[in-house]
């Protein structure tokens, strides 16, 4: 089996989001949203081995 998944935790004011290989197990990507619809809402984004 070739590809990836998406997986997605949400949350009432927040998402975690994580890219799988299917075949390897590795992260190409992943992340964070918090306090969505605050002024201080934040995005972090991981793409590979760094941010």
């Amino acid at each position: 089996m070739a590809g990836h998944i998406l997986v997605l935790n949400t949350g009432s004011s927040s998402i975690k989001y994580e890219l799988v290989d299917v075949r390897t197990g590795r992260r190409p990507a992943r992340g964070l949203v918090e306090r969505i619809g605050e002024r201080s809402g934040r995005l972090t984004h991981h793409a590979g081995d760094g941010p």
